[in-house]
């Protein structure tokens, strides 16, 4: 089935892009000298020494995104990412309404993977803009959280239709990375629900930032595992 190829390719490209984006806006942050003197110089709230912000928690993501000249690769880049899931989560649909002969349903994982997206999107425009306004940085906090919790609403949605559907689709998935794919949504809302009281709390920065970048790698992991998770077809 062509539908399976595709979303195949968007699942990887969902994987890769982010993953290549943010690691690029860690490199400019970190080897900032590079730049000096030249038309990409480095601003100095971007600039950070050595780190491994998955590790120590020295940076967040936002530090190394925000300012220029990495908001030039993070801003296009996420927005291309947000395009690419709302196509994915569409393409997951008809798919499932294929397998199902429900070709006027759509299942709820659609609503929220295209909402986060929009979170996504909204996100990637104001990041670096700034408003000394309480309600602007309410609404910042709210944008980012509801692509998280969007976002892995909608992963758990998908997983729970396709575990149903494992035995009438088991010649065409793996169901060994379908169990993956369960505990790795498993493992994202625990954590997710586990630190709540550190990330509403003041203090605990460092474990933030960390948090923050394993927590996004995880969430793209589940990209990942999908192309792995079809069986390629025959077209």
């Amino acid at each position: 089935m062509d539908q399976t190829n595709q979303i195949r390719r968007l699942s990887i490209w969902i994987f890769i892009l982010p993953l290549i984006v943010l690691n690029l806006c860690l490199f400019i942050s970190i080897n900032y000298q590079l730049f000096e003197n030249t038309i990409f110089t480095v601003s100095q709230t971007g600039r950070t020494e050595f780190t491994l912000p998955y590790i120590d928690g020295a940076v967040s993501i936002s530090r190394t995104a925000r300012t220029y000249p990495a908001y030039l690769i993070f801003k296009p880049g996420m927005i291309i990412t947000a395009i690419f899931l709302v196509k994915y989560w569409t393409k997951n649909n008809k798919l499932l309404q294929a397998f199902n002969n429900e070709n006027k349903k759509n299942y709820l994982f659609l609503i929220f993977g295209v909402t986060s997206a929009i979170f996504l999107i909204t996100h990637s425009i104001f990041l670096g803009v700034y408003f000394e306004y309480d309600l602007y940085k309410f609404f910042r906090r709210f944008v980012i959280l509801g692509f998280i919790i969007f976002e892995i609403i909608a992963q758990i949605l998908l997983v729970k239709t396709l575990y149903k559907m494992k035995d009438r689709i088991s010649e065409i998935i793996n169901k060994r990375i379908l169990n993956l794919k369960i505990a790795l949504v498993s493992i994202l809302t625990f954590v997710a629900l586990v630190s709540l009281p550190f990330l509403i709390s003041s203090g605990h920065t460092h474990f933030k930032h960390a948090l923050e970048w394993d927590f996004f790698a995880g969430v793209i992991s589940f990209y990942l595992l999908t192309f792995f998770l079809w069986k390629k077809q025959k077209t």
